[in-house]
């Protein structure tokens, strides 16, 4: 898979090679354009209708408003699904609220084996699923059965609340049914069944009727109305009376499922004059109640399953629960009822005649469950171990029975609420990490993109998390995967000291060059010993300046600092007059002849070229060392060329610039392994265009 990236933020244009169903490892220092590649691949991926819209907010500042300079990815669109691990995917995806991983029930559990046996399970109560889909009056009871449930409110101790609907339309009687003296000539209005429509209408319009004595219609004379049409106001509000005939005409649907009995005391109460009384109150309280209950049992039978059944040992009896006795419901114990009630009883003895079919498919999948369970918890607690981190995970089971990934504390006694605010910067990155492995995999991505994500870690942190993302058998081992990086440890540990822990990686280098992003690919020969760099680059066929850098960094970090060292000292700083500091005084002095002869010695068995004064006069000649540093085609020893040009003069008034060149030169930051600073350019160009500066100065 070969990806093109052109105008997208500082990359102008560059190719990087993707081998599939393998780890690609592009290496790079920061600034680069690694994050900037990521961000294309996700925004291209997550538009891909769109491609040139989703780039747009990678669009360089040097671009903006020139035609034919957009931001293109090409190369993508083989690739149906990427995942990209990133702040935005932990920000969606990692420690919600009530579980560590956003789906993490489909992600760890939810697989083909799962779904094969919970179909096992469904065929075998589909009956009672049929009997639900045929009996389509069944679920419309339901329906009104929470409907004036529900219009009760909150639960009180008088059962009603205040502000509840029910209360709201009773409370001062029926004055729909009873209509107040004085307004029966607007009976037809009060009594339509878009009452409150009328109601909201009139109260709007209240206020017309004071401009005129007029009718705001009819333009007949309504001065002596006004009282009446204000009274409508008073009487009546819209909302009210709107509850009311809901619950009216609720009531009128369920009254075939009341007993004789209760419709009676019902059609009381609605058409009550006054209001309700204590004694209907707690009358509605006990129908309340039993409906609650009766639209329960059938909720229960109507989405019976594994979860509702999955105690193996006690399915029967679970079944038997099930049932639904009539005779419990006084206030419900209709014909129409008991009908409903019959079809549901006898469908769960059909069950329970496939009892044993039944435990033995909850048994099965409750020992899938358990595994998977087992299974992934020490998978991630192995990893969370052995990184040193003092928290474990479970997959805890909630109230539905499903289970969702918990985090818990080695010090805690249950799952942590707020993960977020526990984990520091590093635990949340690591685990997240992880758990994005688990989902990409569960999701079948043709693309994984890791953008950085393990620099920022110690050694042995950082070596937990690549071996649990590449080496497991459960992990990213034969996906496609594009690791992103300006850590040279993955580099080395996948390609040079564990190789055979790990399927065959693909490592390249990446350089940014004024815009124009390339590759080199990394092998392992290329893995190398600062010591072993230092030595082979002494020996090359290249300028003697350099070749003497090198011998004084390997002399350096051998501690071999004699004569030969000193000697080279004196010449990079330019002194006609080598000196060394006095072993016995601590000051510095003339280096003897005898010591400059063996320091020359031991540096022509490397440089046989070497003779101190005829290197002193090209150091010293500006413009020969100006056009040394112009040929040189490495950044690394370009460097060198400045250090020494520049030394004893005033350089470069930055200390950011001024450590990259010291460490060309001096040994800061000694890697045991790194790669040659000869092939590889890991000095950014941005320090080497600063230098260009003043050597385009220098006269």
């Amino acid at each position: 898979m070969n990806i093109e990236i052109k105008n997208c933020n500082n990359v102008d244009n560059g190719s990087v090679e993707i081998v599939e169903n393998r780890l690609n490892i592009k290496y790079a220092i920061n600034g680069t354009g690694k994050s900037t590649l990521a961000k294309a691949i996700s925004l291209a991926s997550s538009l891909p209708q769109d491609v040139a819209k989703a780039l747009e907010p990678l669009r360089s500042f040097k671009n903006i408003g020139i035609t034919g300079k957009s931001p293109e990815i090409i190369g993508l669109s083989t690739t149906s699904t990427v995942r990209v691990f990133n702040e935005e995917y932990i920000n969606e995806f990692i420690f919600r609220p009530n579980e560590l991983l956003k789906s993490s029930f489909d992600i760890f559990i939810r697989d083909a084996t799962y779904q094969a046996g919970m179909k096992e399970i469904e065929d075998l109560v589909e009956k009672m699923k049929v009997t639900f889909s045929d009996e389509k009056e069944i679920d419309s009871l339901i329906s009104d059965f929470n409907e004036i449930s529900n219009s009760f409110g909150k639960p009180t101790k008088s059962g009603i609340h205040g502000s509840s609907k029910i209360s709201q339309a009773f409370k001062t009687g029926n004055k729909v049914t009873n209509i107040p003296d004085g307004l029966e000539g607007y009976q037809h209005y009060i009594q339509h069944s878009e009452n409150f429509k009328w109601i909201k209408w009139q109260l709007d319009g209240k206020g017309y009727i004071d401009i005129s004595d007029d009718c705001p219609y009819c333009t007949g004379d309504i001065k002596t109305k006004k009282d009446t049409i204000r009274k409508v106001g008073e009487v009546y509000d819209s909302k009210t009376i709107e509850s009311l005939s809901k619950i009216i005409a609720t009531f009128d649907r369920l009254n075939k499922y009341f007993s004789d009995e209760t419709k009676l005391k019902i059609d009381a109460f609605v058409k009550n004059i006054d209001g309700f009384t204590d004694d209907q109150i707690a009358f509605l309280k006990e129908i309340k109640e039993q409906i609650d209950r009766l639209s329960e049992k059938f909720n229960a039978a109507k989405n019976l399953g594994f979860f509702s059944l999955k105690n193996v040992e006690k399915v029967v009896e679970s079944l038997k629960s099930h049932q639904i006795d009539i005779d419990l419901y006084n206030h419900l114990t209709s014909d129409s009822t008991k009908s409903k009630v019959n079809i549901v009883n006898e469908v769960l003895k059909e069950l329970e005649l496939k009892a044993g079919l039944l435990q033995g498919q909850i048994k099965k999948q409750n020992i899938l469950i358990a595994k998977l369970v087992k299974e992934y918890s020490n998978e991630i607690n192995e990893f969370l171990r052995n990184a040193g981190y003092r928290y474990t995970v479970a997959l805890l089971a909630d109230e539905s029975g499903q289970h969702n990934l918990q985090l818990i504390h080695n010090d805690a006694q249950s799952a942590l609420t707020d993960v977020k605010g526990h984990l520091s910067y590093g635990e949340r990155n690591a685990i997240a990490l992880v758990l994005f492995m688990y989902d990409a995999i569960k999701r079948g991505s043709d693309l994984i993109v890791l953008d950085d994500p393990i620099s920022s870690f110690d050694k042995n942190k950082k070596y937990a998390i690549i071996e649990m993302l590449f080496q497991k058998p459960r992990s990213f081992r034969g996906k496609t995967v594009l690791l992103l990086t300006h850590d040279l440890d993955p580099v080395v540990d996948m390609l040079n000291q564990h190789s055979d822990r790990f399927e065959k990686t693909y490592a390249y280098f990446l350089e940014n060059n004024h815009g124009e992003l390339q590759e080199k690919i990394i092998s392992k020969a290329d893995i190398k010993t600062f010591i072993a760099i230092n030595e082979a680059n002494a020996r090359l066929d290249i300028h003697l300046v350099n070749r003497l850098v090198y011998i004084r960094r390997l002399l350096e970090v051998l501690n071999s600092k004699s004569f030969d060292y000193d000697l080279i000292s004196n010449l990079l700083h330019k002194r006609d007059v080598p000196t060394r500091k006095d072993d016995a005084t601590g000051y510095e002095r003339s280096m003897t002849d005898i010591e400059i002869a063996s320091g020359l010695s031991s540096i022509q068995i490397i440089a046989s070229d070497f003779e101190y004064q005829t290197a002193l006069n090209l150091v010293n000649d500006k413009t020969k060392m100006k056009n040394l540093y112009l040929s040189s085609l490495n950044n690394y020893e370009k460097l060198h060329i400045y250090r020494i040009i520049f030394d004893g003069l005033k350089e470069i008034d930055s200390d950011v610039i001024r450590k990259f060149i010291n460490e060309a030169f001096h040994i800061e930051n000694n890697y045991i392994y790194q790669l040659d600073p000869r092939d590889f350019q890991l000095v950014p160009q941005y320090v080497i265009d600063e230098c260009d500066k003043f050597i385009e100065a220098l006269h």
